[in-house]
């Protein structure tokens, strides 16, 4: 399917402010890039570098005043989702090496602490792609999803603690439960088509029988229309900006996707 998708932001920059963005997606096995804009108002020079996962991430420094950056492009994304009950759990052993960074704990995913409850989750599940279905079940029937509750990003243990969050808190929940089985698994940040309310979204993938696997626990089903604009272990890695001086957030945010 083809997707048209637009991302804007605005600040009001009080003093030059250094910026890292990561707003542009990347072709890939599963994605095409076949047009895209990139302006910030008012101009100023931009530089770009391919961060230690492959996301293409840009730099600048924002003036004083109003500062506004715009993106869009024109994405051919795959018809369907791949889905493989029963493939595999990978050995240790035999994972690649770029794969074993996954399988740590982070910032946001503390997966050395999930061990036993996402072992009670996934009792008599096939090792592998049914652990993961199973994770992401238990996630949907016992997390509440609140879009309203992103002012800050919390971890794995804060999440399962207080049983509701965004799209992302529900990535790295299942993400570290997903490590704590030594299933490698990492963040996603991206678009989705159709998503309710529009706005950026994260989901998580899981290296499983030789190759990654896409789950979404905010979604009933997994469908077509995700376009992908990083890869990182958690949120910490994937920030669509970051910004280094006074605290700043937008003082508006707009995200579309169209289907072509």
């Amino acid at each position: 399917m083809w997707l048209h998708t637009s991302c804007d932001f605005t600040f009001n920059i009080t003093v030059d402010t250094p910026f890292v963005l990561m707003l542009r997606p990347r072709s890939g096995a599963n994605q095409w890039i076949a047009f895209e804009e990139y302006e910030t108002i008012p101009s100023v020079p931009v530089s770009e570098f391919t961060d230690m996962y492959g996301n293409l991430c840009q730099r600048l420094v924002a003036p004083p005043g109003a500062f506004a950056i715009h993106t869009a492009a024109k994405v051919m994304t795959s018809d369907t989702i791949d889905q493989a009950p029963g493939a595999p759990f990978v050995e240790i052993q035999n994972l690649p090496e770029n794969v074993l960074i996954y399988l740590l704990p982070s910032r946001y995913c503390e997966a050395d602490r999930f061990s036993q409850m996402a072992t009670e989750i996934t009792a008599g599940e096939l090792l592998g792609y049914n652990q993961v279905v199973a994770i992401t079940r238990w996630l949907r029937n016992t997390i509440s999803f609140d879009p309203y509750s992103s002012d800050s990003i919390v971890s794995a243990i804060e999440v399962n603690t207080r049983k509701h969050g965004v799209c992302r808190d529900f990535s790295h929940l299942a993400i570290a439960m997903c490590r704590s089985l030594s299933i490698p698994a990492r963040m996603v940040v991206g678009y989705l088509h159709g998503l309710e309310p529009m706005d950026l979204h994260a989901w998580f993938e899981a290296y499983i029988g030789n190759r990654w696997y896409t789950f979404d626990a905010t979604q009933d089903q997994m469908k077509d229309g995700y376009v992908i604009i990083g890869y990182g272990r958690d949120a910490a890695d994937v920030a669509v900006y970051n910004q280094f001086g006074p605290a700043l957030y937008p003082t508006s945010q707009q995200v579309h996707v169209e289907k072509i």
